[in-house]
C-alpha cells in the first residue's frame, strides 16, 4: 500500500524517484502566491485535490451531484483513520470528524473541511474510503474557491492517458493505463479489475495513497491510486501479485496500481445516496450477521 509510513524511508524513496533516469517523471508546481491566469490541461494542476495526515485525497462529485449536496472526499480504504479494514470488512455510515486540507490549483493550501461521516470504506474488491463532509459544494466554493473533480462512470481503457495527483506530496505523476488486472492480491486482501500503470512515469511512493487517478482527456476521476510492488516479493504487504483469469500468479517488481471507483454509480440512488442492496450494485457489501 502506498501509505506514508516513516519520514526517513519515504524520503529515501522520494529522492530515488528524482534521481533515476527511469524513475518517476513527476511534475511539481511551485507554491507561489500568484500564478498566471490559465486553464490547465486535465490532470495538470491540483484542482479538487486534498491532503490527509497520512495520505492523499480528492474532493469529488457524481455527474448528477447538485451544488446543494454535501460534498464528498475520496481516498483509500487503507487510509481510513480507524485503521486498515480487514479482508472482507466493509464500513458504512460511520461518524467521522476527520480534518481534510483542500488545495488550490497551484498546490498551496486553500483551507480545511471536516468529514461528518464515512459513507463507505473497504479494502475488498477495491481500496476506497468515501467521506461526506459537513459542507455543501456551494459552501466550499464560496468559502475556499475549491471545485470538485467528477467521478467517471466507466472504467478506463488500456492506453488511456492518466495522472496520479498527490495532495500529500503536492506532486503529479503522468503516464497511461497499461492494463486491467483481473485480480490483485496483497497480504490477505483481494482487489478486482485493478488499474496497472504504464511505466516509466507513475512510480508512486508512500504518501500517494488515495490520490485520484485523473483522465488527462476528460479530467474525470477514473480510479484511486493505492499500491505497488516494492521488493519483488509475492503477494505480501507492499508487494501485490497479479492473478490472471486462469489463476496464474505473476510478480512485477516496480509496478504500481490503482483501483476502480466507477462501481459507486452502480449503487447510486436517484437521491444520490449509496444503496448497497440496489440491484446491480457492484461494491462489496458488509457481511450479514
Amino acid at each position: 500500500m502506498r501509505l506514508f509510513r516513516t519520514l526517513a524511508a519515504t524520503t529515501v524513496a522520494f529522492s530515488a524517484a528524482l534521481l533515476g533516469g527511469s524513475q518517476a517523471l513527476a511534475v511539481e508546481v511551485p507554491q507561489t502566491a500568484a500564478q498566471p491566469a490559465r486553464v490547465a490541461a486535465p490532470g495538470a494542476d491540483f484542482t479538487g485535490i486534498a491532503a490527509l495526515s497520512n495520505c492523499s485525497a480528492s474532493l469529488v462529485r457524481y455527474a448528477e451531484s447538485l451544488s446543494t449536496d454535501k460534498a464528498l472526499v475520496l481516498t483509500n480504504g487503507h487510509c481510513y483513520e480507524g485503521g486498515m479494514p480487514s479482508p472482507g470488512q466493509v464500513i458504512v455510515n460511520r461518524a467521522s470528524t476527520r480534518s481534510i486540507t483542500l488545495l488550490r490549483p497551484s498546490s498551496s493550501n486553500a483551507g480545511t473541511v471536516r468529514a461528518s461521516r464515512v459513507l463507505y470504506s473497504t479494502m475488498t474488491k477495491t481500496d476506497m474510503t468515501l467521506y461526506e463532509v459537513n459542507e455543501t459544494y456551494a459552501s466550499i466554493q464560496s468559502r475556499l474557491n475549491v471545485t470538485p473533480l467528477t467521478l467517471a462512470k466507466q472504467a478506463p481503457a488500456n492506453g488511456a492517458g492518466m495522472a496520479v495527483v498527490s495532495g500529500y506530496w503536492k506532486r503529479i505523476y503522468t503516464c497511461s493505463v497499461q492494463a486491467t488486472i483481473p485480480e490483485l492480491r496483497e497480504a490477505g486482501w483481494v482487489m478486482k479489475s485493478s488499474i496497472k500503470y504504464q511505466q516509466p512515469g507513475c512510480e508512486t511512493i508512500g504518501g500517494t495513497s488515495g490520490s485520484p487517478i485523473v483522465s488527462t482527456t476528460t479530467g474525470e476521476v477514473i480510479g484511486v491510486n493505492n499500491t505497488g510492488n516494492e521488493d519483488g516479493e509475492r503477494c505480501t504487504l507492499n508487494n501485490p501479485c497479479e492473478v490472471n483469469a486462469a489463476g496464474n500468479i505473476t510478480v512485477d517488481q516496480g509496478a504500481a496500481y490503482g483501483q476502480q471507483t466507477w462501481w459507486l454509480y452502480t449503487c447510486l440512488t436517484a437521491s444520490r445516496t449509496l444503496d448497497l442492496n440496489k440491484s446491480g450494485c457492484q461494491l462489496a457489501k458488509p457481511a450479514r450477521r
